[in-house]
C-alpha cells in the first residue's frame, strides 16, 4: 500500500488588511502547498472565532470588505492556481447577499465549499439544497461534546470533509493537541460510510499536525498561526509572505506521508 498524508488546509481571513495584500498572502500559503484554501468572510461578530482571527476580521471590515469582495478574491485565486476554496462565513452574510444568489456565484468563482459555524445542521436544509444544486460541498462542525445522534446527522449533511473542533471554546494557538479532539477523531474514523475527517481549533504547529496525521486524521486546519503570521508583519508584507511561504511548506512536509 502506498503511503498517505494528511490533506493540509490553511485558513486566511479574506481582506485583511487589504483585499490586495489578501490576494498576495493567500497566494504565498498556496505556494508554500496547502491542498484546501479557506478563506474567512469577515463579519462583525465571529463567534467561533478567538481573539486573533477576530482581530483579523476586523481589519478587514475597517477596510471595507464584503462577501462580495471575497467572492471574487476567490475567483482571482482560483484563476492563480487550481486549488479547491472553502468559504468560512457566517449565515448573516449569506443571507443578506440572498442564499440562491450567494451560491450560483460562489460557484461561478471557484467555490468548492462552505463552512457555515452559527448555523446548526438541523435547521441547514435550505442551505444544503442550494449547495447540493450548485455542486458546493457543505461541511459542519462537530466538537468532543456532540451527542452521537447528532453526529451521525453531521456525517450525513457533510460532503467534502466534516470539520473535527479538537477542543472546547474557540480558535487559536495551542501548545499541544487536545485529548478530547483525539477521541473526537476516532469516534469518527470508525464509522462507515463518512466524509473525510480534517481536524482544526489550535492546531498551530507542524508537530500538531504530524500527529493528527499519525492518528489518521485525513486533514488538518491551521488557522490562528498563519494569521499571527500577517497581524505580526501589517507593515512589512514582503516579509509577511515569505514567513507565510515557508511555515506552510513546514506544515506541508509535517502531514507526512498521508493523502
Amino acid at each position: 500500500m502506498s503511503e498517505r498524508r494528511a490533506a493540509l488546509i490553511g485558513f486566511l481571513t479574506a481582506g485583511d488588511p487589504s483585499l490586495t495584500l489578501s490576494q498576495r498572502f493567500c497566494t504565498a500559503i498556496v505556494d508554500g502547498g496547502v491542498d484546501i484554501l479557506e478563506l474567512g468572510v469577515p463579519f462583525s461578530d465571529p463567534i467561533a472565532d478567538g481573539v486573533t482571527i477576530q482581530a483579523s476580521t476586523y481589519r478587514a471590515l475597517s477596510a471595507g470588505v464584503k462577501l462580495g469582495d471575497v467572492l471574487r478574491l476567490a475567483n482571482s485565486l482560483k484563476d492563480y492556481r487550481d486549488v479547491p476554496i472553502v468559504l468560512l462565513s457566517y449565515m448573516n452574510p449569506i443571507y443578506r447577499f440572498g442564499i440562491k444568489r450567494f451560491f450560483q456565484t460562489a460557484a461561478s468563482s471557484g467555490v468548492d465549499g462552505l463552512v457555515v459555524p452559527d448555523l446548526p445542521v438541523e435547521e441547514a436544509g435550505e442551505l444544503i439544497n442550494e449547495a447540493r444544486d450548485t455542486g458546493i460541498d457543505t461541511v459542519f462542525l462537530a466538537s468532543p461534546t456532540t451527542t452521537e445522534e447528532r453526529l451521525e446527522k453531521i456525517l450525513s449533511a457533510s460532503t467534502g470533509f466534516v470539520y473535527l473542533v479538537s477542543l472546547l471554546g474557540v480558535t487559536g494557538v495551542r501548545e499541544t493537541v487536545s485529548h478530547e479532539g483525539l477521541k473526537l477523531l476516532e469516534r469518527v474514523k470508525s464509522r462507515r460510510p463518512r466524509p473525510y475527517a480534517a481536524v482544526g481549533f489550535g492546531v498551530s504547529k507542524p508537530e500538531h499536525v504530524a500527529a493528527l496525521s499519525e492518528r489518521g486524521a485525513e486533514g488538518v486546519i491551521v488557522g490562528s498561526a498563519l494569521v499571527r503570521i500577517v497581524e505580526e508583519n501589517l507593515t512589512t508584507p514582503s516579509k509577511a509572505e515569505e514567513l507565510l511561504r515557508r511555515f506552510t511548506a513546514s506544515l506541508r512536509e509535517a502531514a507526512g506521508g498521508r493523502h
